[in-house]
């Protein structure tokens, strides 16, 4: 069976962080949408995209295909569900599609009367706005650690360290010393060659995936997701990191998503609680104003690529568009458009071959090669949000 993962409306109301890859691409608790799929299909997946994205998340079909939701994560129940499917039928909740079976190619998503209806009435977990990835994070996170951590034994921790619990799962090559982890609050995952530096004091549930460090004395409350290759200090308050970013020093982030490849400059700070206690508001690019959340603790939402200098403070609620460079004193705007350059003082464009220079020389500093696919990529996305650049 061939495994292929499809935007729907969510695509939309994700952006900005859904500019730079698929739905299904999103880190939520320990793996990305589309790794719990494939943990239980054991296969390889493909994603039915933006055109601008098909050549770094291929599409591929055959005459036995699954098409799965990107925004839906899997649980038990809904395994059951989509493993009962007959071909020519698809799967239903509300108005929500999560799943079809069929020896078609291509499938027209604003009809789907040509499949047998299945409704589904379980609830499930979708994420649907880009602060849904850290509101949900803890769910995510527990259902990623049990379906990880079956029938397997952890590696264990040096003694120099205090664990409190027992829900603590170690994985080859983790180095930790001098440190506490707490997982009455939640679990604590260290992925692969992970580093926890001496007097980190780390409160559950943790996520911290392959090769990445936690630097010496960082404060870290739970749930909090730290993607592969990415380096952390601090106090981390309920974050998810994709991977391949950076917020190495002091400084508070909390209630928030960091995308790829962003740096988070020394001593920098995001509130997360608006000084009256109201609801929290965030830029919605389907709107083009911003969208109440529901939430009263809500902080930053940095796109791909983006970075902030040293001393930066974030208002609650401000998103970060891709490849956005934000710096000065003062508070920017609780919206920063894509490839902006600049702080409370104003911005300009940020040329997009400055943002090429800056680029190459952050894939080169891990080993990495800025190839023309990911050059391309962020062409497109910079012509088409121009519009946004309304400076």
């Amino acid at each position: 069976m061939t495994i292929i993962f499809f935007d729907d409306q969510s695509r939309e109301s994700l952006l900005p962080l859904t500019y730079t890859r698929p739905v299904a691409d999103l880190r939520i608790g320990i793996m990305k949408i589309s790794e719990k799929w494939l943990f239980y299909f054991k296969t390889a997946g493909f994603y039915q995209t933006q055109p601008y994205l098909q050549k770094k998340f291929p599409f591929k079909a055959t005459n036995n295909n699954l098409f799965i939701n990107g925004s839906v994560c899997p649980d038990a129940e809904l395994l059951k569900a989509i493993d009962a499917l007959k071909a020519e039928e698809s799967l239903i909740a509300d108005d929500v599609c999560i799943a079809v079976k069929t020896k078609k190619s291509g499938i027209d998503w604003a009809n789907l009367s040509e499949f047998k209806s299945i409704a589904y009435d379980e609830l499930f977990l979708k994420v649907t706005f880009p602060e849904d990835l850290f509101k949900y994070n803890a769910d995510a996170m527990r259902a990623d650690f049990d379906v990880l951590t079956k029938g397997r034994v952890s590696q264990k921790l040096s003694e120099t360290n205090t664990v409190i619990g027992d829900d603590i799962f170690v994985e080859e090559g983790v180095v930790a010393e001098c440190s506490t982890f707490n997982t009455k609050s939640g679990p604590i995952y260290l992925g692969k060659n992970s580093q926890v530096w001496e007097g980190s004091h780390i409160r559950g549930g943790l996520a911290l995936c392959n090769d990445s460090q936690i630097k010496m004395g960082t404060k870290i409350y739970g749930a909090t997701t730290i993607g592969p290759n990415s380096r952390v200090g601090g106090e981390i308050n309920n974050a998810v990191i994709w991977g391949n970013s950076a917020k190495g020093h002091e400084g508070y982030l909390g209630n928030s998503v960091l995308g790829e490849w962003c740096n988070i400059g020394a001593d920098t700070n995001n509130s997360n609680l608006k000084n009256n206690y109201a609801e929290v508001k965030l830029w919605d690019y389907t709107k083009q104003r911003f969208r109440k959340t529901g939430l009263q603790f809500c902080g930053l939402i940095m796109a791909d690529h983006a970075k902030c200098g040293i001393n930066t403070m974030f208002n609650t609620g401000t998103v970060v568009g891709v490849g956005a460079n934000v710096f000065g004193a003062g508070f920017p705007r609780n919206y920063v458009a894509d490839f902006a350059w600049g702080g409370a003082h104003g911005f300009e464009v940020y040329s997009i071959k400055k943002m090429f220079e800056t680029v190459t020389k952050v894939f080169e500093r891990r080993g990495m090669m800025f190839s023309e696919i990911e050059r391309n990529i962020l062409i497109d996305i910079f012509n088409n949000t121009i519009q946004h650049r309304r400076f």
